[in-house]
């Protein structure tokens, strides 16, 4: 199979779809990997280590479409790429479809065969191909409210872990899973006062196991979160529904509770965001200000790090690749039934129920 590495050219997107080592894999495999010049270059990987892996260098992102039967990357295309994606062309990424009609509908125009990373479920139900990039963005949630707590920055000017004398910060997780669990482990670490919220009791009681003492756990309802946000500098939203919008859990109303200059991270934001607030924003303009709350709504947190979240994707994508590339798509979900449930869309047809959901369409669009 020929298989394409673009450049990714969403705004500040530093990662690429694929290490050398990846493309090694591939090459050994007999594939043909054509990754557009200086794709790696914001993740520490130049063209020489690609070639040297065994990959064809090619000069523009069109040429790499051109030449694909599959396209790799890490983020959905843009409107710059619309064009450029051929019919029965397979398009591996993350698409976040539910929040974005604009994408869905370019994608079902293009007749392409569209694999969301984020719909890949393993037999537990988790997913594998989302679990590298929410264990970052968990973990920068943490980094990146801390700074923005900062006085700089129009925050309240506290120092997140306090110091002798001085109590620390109170963080509020929505959500007890992947990206709540990094947050509470960065933010306790740092050693403030952290409550997870959550309505899986299983998840709570796992939070409970594993985190030291400052680190405590309440159901998820409206009057626990409406109690928190009042006394909360920081409050990080990781709330997940797989493939579908995220619950609005912090309304409009709610802001005017907490203390002016607190915090809010919204990691949900790729699926549309769990604070009604939210706006999706870049690592160039990363944060805005309503009802003198700071939000933080960057949809590609993982891009700041590019070096360590592109090792991180990688070793999760290329076996799913290899079978893709190996079998063809038809074949590898056929023999894969987990694969099978990242098909998000395909040849102009929706076959990912939460997207119908997520617009009001009807069986028309499968």
């Amino acid at each position: 199979m020929k298989i394409g590495i673009p450049k990714e050219i969403k705004n500040n997107e530093n990662r690429v779809g694929m290490t050398p080592a990846g493309v090694l894999e591939l090459s050994k495999k007999g594939h043909e990997v054509y990754v557009q010049s200086t794709a790696g270059d914001s993740s520490g990987f130049d063209d020489k280590d690609y070639h040297a892996a065994g990959a064809t260098i090619l000069p523009s992102i069109d040429r790499v479409y051109e030449a694909s039967d599959m396209i790799v990357k890490v983020k959905e295309p843009i409107e710059q790429e619309y064009g450029l994606i051929k019919e029965d062309q397979i398009v591996f990424t993350y698409f976040h479809f539910a929040s974005n009609q604009n994408l869905t509908e370019a994608m079902m125009r293009s007749k392409s065969v569209c694999i969301a990373y984020e719909t890949v479920e393993d037999k537990d139900g988790t997913l594998p191909l989302l679990t590298p990039m929410s264990e970052v963005a968990g973990r920068m949630a943490i980094q990146q409210g801390a700074k923005y707590l900062e006085k700089p920055v129009q925050s309240k000017g506290l120092l997140l872990g306090g110091v002798p004398g001085v109590p620390p910060g109170k963080v509020l997780v929505l959500g007890a899973g992947v990206v709540g669990i990094q947050a509470a482990k960065m933010a306790a670490g740092l050693g403030a006062q952290v409550t997870v919220l959550d309505v899986n009791m299983n998840k709570l009681r796992y939070v409970n196991d594993i985190m030291p003492s400052h680190v405590v756990t309440e159901f998820s309802n409206e009057y626990n979160i409406r109690k928190h946000l009042k006394t909360s500098d920081l409050v990080v939203g990781g709330v997940l529904i797989t493939g579908a919008k995220a619950p609005k859990l912090v309304t409009r109303d709610m802001l005017k509770t907490m203390q002016p200059g607190a915090v809010i991270v919204d990691v949900a934001v790729d699926q549309g965001g769990c604070i009604e607030t939210t706006r999706p924003t870049t690592h160039e303009d990363p944060a805005y200000i309503i009802d003198d709350i700071v939000h933080y709504c960057v949809a590609n947190m993982p891009g700041a790090v590019p070096y360590t979240s592109t090792l991180a994707l990688t070793n999760v994508t290329l076996p799913y690749v290899l079978k893709l590339a190996d079998a063809g798509w038809e074949k590898a979900c056929d023999h894969d039934p987990l694969l099978a449930k990242g098909l998000n869309i395909v040849k102009g047809a929706i076959v990912y129920d939460p997207i119908l959901e997520a617009f009001g369409w009807d069986e028309t669009y499968a």
